[in-house]
């Protein structure tokens, strides 16, 4: 099986995966977790979890990290399946409780200082591995995002790259209308950034840009990822309801008989 045709056979059993896990915990994010899928699937695939390190800022896409972890063996499949059901330490926002999670996800603007931090430690000491931060286009309003950045690009930090998942929505509506962060490839530049540009849901572009040798030596790389909130489900995609709806049982069945139909 060639690596295109690998992502999508992943892809599509962890949207099912966290779609059951969702629906059976009744809690919510199910749109924001469908828009970042295809860019964790292949992160996962190419990381080494030995020397990298991954943070997920937009921490409320918990239950796709924990889909990820344990496909790699890092969590079991009971922990999995105790995805925020009473007394489980996996709760809906990232958490440091394993060594794969190593910094809290959720507040936004926590996950870039955490990750400057890593990456510096790790020029500091010489040791190999690079940090991925993934974070939502609603941080790129946080001044701690701007601020982490600019000691990111003063430190050549060439270790550390930022995954923007540019869904264009947030909580309380669309970013363009709430705070205009366009464009933010230039304001990344402006920062002393190396920017690439993907479709986020394309898998040749973005195994593409993960293992790109090209970048600059000098500087740290942004990557904007343009996705679809609710990406695999025709009545998600592009409603912000889901951002914080829970499922009925209709829209479950519904998004399950559709996610089925494209295996």
């Amino acid at each position: 099986m060639n690596n295109i045709a690998n992502y999508k056979e992943i892809a599509a059993e962890a949207r099912k995966t966290v779609l059951e896990m969702i629906y059976k915990a009744q809690t919510s994010h199910i749109g924001s977790n469908f828009s970042c899928i295809d860019l964790l699937t292949v992160l996962f695939e190419k990381a080494d979890l030995d020397k990298d390190k991954i943070i997920l800022s937009k921490g409320w896409a918990a239950a796709s990290l924990y889909y990820f972890l344990q496909r790699k063996g890092r969590i079991t499949k009971e922990e999995l399946n105790s995805y925020c059901q009473p007394g489980s330490k996996f709760i809906g926002l990232a958490e440091p409780i394993i060594p794969e999670i190593p910094a809290a996800g959720g507040s936004m603007g926590f996950g870039l200082p955490f990750g400057v931090g890593f990456a510096l430690a790790k020029k500091i000491k010489k040791e190999d591995g690079k940090i991925f931060v993934l974070m939502s286009d609603g941080e790129m309003q946080i001044g701690t995002t701007w601020e982490s950045s600019l000691i990111a690009a003063h430190h050549k930090l060439d270790n550390l790259f930022v995954i923007v998942d540019f869904n264009e929505l947030q909580a309380m509506g669309r970013v363009k209308k709430i705070l205009n962060i366009e464009p933010l490839k230039d304001k990344w530049k402006a920062f002393g950034w190396e920017v690439r540009e993907i479709n986020g849901h394309n898998f040749e572009e973005i195994e593409r840009v993960f293992t790109d040798s090209s970048s600059d030596k000098d500087k740290p790389v942004a990557i904007i990822a343009r996705t679809v909130k609710g990406k695999g489900v025709s009545f998600m995609e592009g409603d912000n309801i889901y951002h914080y709806k829970e499922l009925s049982n209709e829209e479950y069945q519904g998004a399950l008989k559709e996610l089925k139909s494209n295996d």
